[in-house]
């Protein structure tokens, strides 16, 4: 969500230094933390707003987004004056002021003076937090805050942020000169690295910063790893998933535009989520008032609000009445390949308002990457400009971006396309309480997809106060594929336990399966709402592993390794997402499976049929794309694509190809779904290993470290 160049030009002072700001309230004061964690938008405003004859100079003429910039700015200077004055002959305290330093230094180096101290810094400081979520110390709760934050203030926290990863000297970068730099920089001793580790937000590991070997270092800068293959090292595996994805999304939107405060647990920390909380903050409606005191003109927000409290693991969300306000400053709605955000903020966007007081057009605009641009959204723009809505498309025809026209949701009959992805009706629920009439909303064209995943929608809106009616035939008493939504403003639960995901929870499952040990996934049982909490007894009991589930967890004990048996024929339908994790199982299983279902896979974030396909099917591609891709071999497995599916004839382990190379088309579900064929397969390697953050962050961390399989950086690639 850039800055339009000319609000960018006047906020570019403060972007540069507010990345220290950011440092040190990460390693020293939590509470100064929160504050420019749940702020960011007050202290944007008070830079942007206007002051009147020097406003702001005394206590008197100061607005509250004032006080808070100014607080800020004094924390910071506090923290570093008293690190400075207890340890005079740098000992080992004054070190701490470089978190971010060691990593940010070599990069800035490198991209200097394109990218700015500040930015190279904020990217350094992210790296540096993951260096210490590798090593077990930091959560990835406290990672995702630190992000989350720093991109609240337009701070790249990648190499592969657009700003940088545009730029020639970019295609410089790689691990091995990182690593040179970092040789001689002061901070260092020679070959011994010294990083400033975070324990949690506001605490580092070490009053000092602690030296860490060049490999872990290289583990987190890669952009490839490969996995060591054989047995994991800890059997019985007991843990438990992220938070879902589905029910993440879901309860994101309901929570914004309900009444009343609502505690989120166990929130996906991920990609998707920070744009869709990101997205749904910069639909807050502002107001400028101009005071009594003619020299004091203060901004304020109101709409939906986001705190953060017990150390990051819950998020408060004060609804805001479905009030929604065009984006200020031209802001676009940047929202990556986060497909689920997309769909239900196209939705959500027509809920927005005009603002008062502005003459002429206008429009929210939300747009996102390459792959996102390509796929369809068509039949919901279709649907909602049939009941109204002015929806223009701005570059390609169904597809990202939108400009949509501050216009409210008219209601009434609604008729939508629903056989290509169950999305589209989950946005249009989500949203109708909202609207000015009551919504009858009427599927068509056919067989809706992923039934469950609509009913999930309505399951959690019902724990938000609002009873959405199925019809029914009243000869036959057959679920008809119409609903009935009332007019309600959502009544937000004091408190809501969001499940671990069942999509995910598949993984450590499937690698129990394929290596003949045993995982339990906590918080995944038969009382699921998602759908894909059936794989365990649908898929892997099927394939010969003991599966014993409970309400709340599921635990999977596989067969022998190599012993898996074929399963002739399996509907996905219901559990398409972990139709990737069967396909890898079949792989090595005895005999033919073949998966029907799974057709609205060909639009998710790539072709996911193709991609399976292409990655297990018999021949060997040499290819190089700007030296950066290994040569691209494939596991040697026969398939064959069906209309609706896949069947693949599985091979027996030692037949299969080895020091395979696996594109993941920057799609997380093919790398994780991979990478459990590859603790059986002898040096897999995954390219875009970062594609897993949209879902799982740390997966590549959970698989060394509670799975316990040995992983290995690829130090050639650092950009994919």
């Amino acid at each position: 969500m850039g800055w339009p160049k000319s609000s960018r030009s006047v906020l570019f002072p403060f972007l540069q230094h507010v990345s220290d700001a950011l440092q040190t309230a990460a390693i020293w004061n939590e509470s100064e933390f929160i504050d420019l964690e749940n702020r960011s938008s007050e202290i944007f405003a008070a830079i942007q707003t206007s002051s009147k004859n020097h406003a702001g100079r005394s206590k008197s003429t100061r607005s509250a987004a004032q006080e808070v910039l100014l607080s800020v700015i004094v924390g910071s200077v506090y923290v570093k004056s008293h690190i400075v004055t207890h340890d005079e002959r740098e000992t080992g305290l004054r070190n701490l002021v470089n978190f971010g330093h060691t990593i940010g230094h070599a990069i800035e180096a490198i991209l200097t003076p394109i990218i700015l101290h500040g930015e190279c810094i904020s990217v350094g400081m992210i790296l540096e937090a993951e260096v210490s979520r590798q090593l077990g110390i930091l959560s990835q709760v406290s990672v995702g805050r630190l992000s989350r934050c720093l991109q609240a203030y337009n701070l790249p926290i990648s190499l592969s942020d657009s700003k940088i990863a545009s730029l020639p000297a970019a295609k410089l970068i790689d691990i091995d000169r990182l690593l040179d730099i970092m040789s001689v920089d002061k901070k260092n001793s020679g070959q011994q690295k010294k990083i400033v580790l975070l324990q949690r937000i506001g605490k580092t590991f070490e009053e000092k910063a602690t030296v860490v070997k060049d490999a872990v270092i290289a583990n987190t800068l890669a952009e490839a790893v490969k996995v060591v293959s054989g047995l994991p090292a800890k059997n019985p595996v007991r843990m438990s998933t992220p938070g879902s994805k589905s029910i993440s999304n879901r309860v994101l939107v309901l929570a914004a535009l309900g009444k009343g405060s609502c505690r989120l647990k166990n929130l996906l920390h991920s990609d998707d989520t920070q744009v869709m909380i990101s997205a749904l903050k910069y639909l807050q409606v502002l107001f400028q008032n101009e005071l009594e005191a003619p020299r004091l003109c203060i901004s304020r927000f109101q709409g939906a609000k986001f705190t953060w409290e017990d150390g990051g693991d819950t998020l408060v969300v004060e609804g805001g009445l479905g009030s929604l306000s065009v984006p200020s400053n031209g802001k676009e709605l940047y929202l990556g390949n986060a497909g689920t955000a997309a769909r239900f903020l196209t939705t959500v966007c027509t809920l927005v308002t005009a603002t008062p007081g502005v003459e002429g057009p206008e429009q929210t605009i939300i747009t996102g990457n390459a792959r996102m641009k390509q796929r369809p959204i068509g039949p919901l723009v279709t649907a909602l400009q049939a009941n109204g809505n002015k929806i223009d498309y701005l570059e390609l025809s169904n597809c990202l971006p939108l400009a949509i026209a501050p216009q409210g949701l008219k209601g009434g009959h609604i008729q939508l396309a629903a056989s290509v992805s169950s999305q589209y009706v989950s946005s249009i629920l989500l949203c109708a309480p909202y609207a000015r009439e009551p919504v009858t909303l009427e599927l068509t064209g056919g067989q809706v997809i992923s039934q469950p995943y609509i009913d999930m929608t309505i399951a959690v809106m019902k724990t938000f106060g609002v009873e959405v009616s199925r019809r029914t035939d009243p000869g036959t008493g057959k679920h008809l594929d119409i609903y009935d939504i009332p007019s309600a403003i959502y009544a937000n639960p004091e408190e809501y336990r969001i499940e671990s995901d069942a999509s995910s929870a598949t993984y450590p499952l499937a690698i129990a399966a394929i290596t003949g040990t045993s995982c339990t996934i906590e918080n995944i049982g038969s009382n699921s709402l998602q759908g894909d909490a059936k794989f365990a007894k649908e898929v892997l009991e099927k394939m010969g592993c003991e599966v014993v589930q409970t309400p709340t967890e599921t635990t999977v004990r596989g067969c022998p390794k190599g012993s898996l048996k074929a399963i002739e024929e399996i509907d996905m339908e219901e559990m398409t997402d972990a139709f990737l994790t069967a396909t890898a199982l079949a792989a090595v299983a005895n005999g033919r499976t073949r998966i029907l279902g799974i057709a609205n896979q060909r639009v998710k974030e790539c072709n996911r049929i193709k991609a399976m396909n292409d990655q297990l099917s018999e021949f060997s591609i040499a290819a190089f794309i700007l030296y950066i891709y290994f040569v691209l071999e494939k596991f040697g497995v026969e398939t064959v694509e069906l209309p609706d599916g896949l069947e693949i004839i599985g091979k027996p382990i030692e037949n299969l190809n080895t020091g395979v190379s696996v594109h993941c088309y920057d799609d997380h579900r093919v790398a994780m779904a991979f990478s459990v064929l590859a603790t059986v397969v002898e040096g897999t390697v995954f390219e875009e290993k970062r594609c897993v953050e949209k879902t799982w962050p740390n997966w590549w961390d959970d698989l060394e470290n509670k799975v316990r399989f040995c992983l290995l950086p690829l130090s050639q690639i650092v950009l994919s």
